[in-house]
């Protein structure tokens, strides 16, 4: 089981537009560096808060794990940006518990207690790796945590999208669109989508029809992660969503490709965290109403 090679510093982001969380952030800074944890912040994060930070580079290269003070938008967010430092990422919520930012602020000291005596985990979490191609031969690359969403362009039309797997044509997706899901992501779009939730240490695909036109040939389907899937609309202009935060718009002609990355992502866990509580909770399975 992987652990933290030490526990000097934390590098710190903050959620977006959130200038009223500074003093959330200063309580809990204090209680890391009570425990002898120094803390560097983001210059985005700092300057949002009227504070002084360091370059996200720097953050990444210095921290012994990064922290994600927020929800699960948050946490998406480092992680798509740090993955290239491979350092683990354990995101504290601000708001109601998060299926990935899920230590809650009233957790925070006992997490800290649990981290030096080792009572914590080290998930690594499948990530997409993809690349729009266009027909011009230009690249564009980019991660994944959660999904990737190919959608029409204008609400009144719909989208048909050819689906490859391993360079074989298998299917033509018609409907509002097509999201392709890693298991952490099962229970995002995906699950409002009818889609499967799946144990997020699985190494799969989810590729689930948004608002399919057709039952018939328009299934969820799970794939083996160490599959390469293409993606393509013969005859309009579609968007492709990563993570549901950064869009890119894609021709005709053009291919997105995706893969499971060979590194996960590394996240930081409370040891007693449990995934199926936690779907119960959020999920309120088991509610007698």
């Amino acid at each position: 089981m992987q652990k933290l090679k030490q526990i000097k510093t934390a590098g710190f982001i903050l959620k977006p537009e959130s200038e009223d969380i500074r003093p959330l952030y200063e309580k809990i800074k204090s209680q890391f560096e009570t425990r002898g944890i120094s803390v560097l912040l983001s210059e985005k994060s700092a300057k949002m808060i009227g504070l002084k930070g360091v370059s996200f580079k720097t953050l990444c290269e210095e921290s012994d794990f990064l922290v994600s003070l927020g929800g699960d938008g948050t946490l998406l967010s480092l992680v798509r940006r740090s993955y290239g430092y491979h350092k683990p990422v354990v995101g504290i919520n601000a708001g109601n518990l998060g299926f990935l930012a899920d230590i809650t602020i009233d957790a925070v000291e006992n997490f800290l207690e649990q981290l030096f005596v080792g009572e914590y985990r080290i998930d690594n979490r499948m990530m997409i790796e993809g690349c729009i191609l266009t027909k011009e031969g230009k690249k564009q690359p980019f991660f994944a945590l959660n999904d990737v969403v190919i959608t029409r362009e204008a609400i009144s039309k719909m989208v048909k999208i050819n689906a490859s797997i391993d360079s074989e044509w298998f299917n033509t997706y018609k409907g509002d669109g097509l999201i392709i899901s890693t298991p952490t992501g099962s229970t995002a779009y995906n699950l409002a989508a009818g889609g499967p939730v799946m144990y997020p240490l699985t190494q799969a695909f989810i590729m689930t029809a948004v608002s399919a036109h057709s039952l018939t040939n328009q299934r969820p389907l799970v794939v083996p992660a160490d599959f390469t899937i293409e993606l393509s609309s013969p005859s309009e202009k579609v968007i492709a969503v990563i993570d549901g935060q950064d869009h890119y718009e894609m021709s005709p002609g053009d291919v997105l490709s995706i893969q499971g990355a060979k590194i996960g992502a590394k996240l930081l866990h409370r040891k007693e965290q449990n995934y199926f509580s936690v779907l119960r909770e959020k999920l309120s399975w088991g509610d007698t109403h």
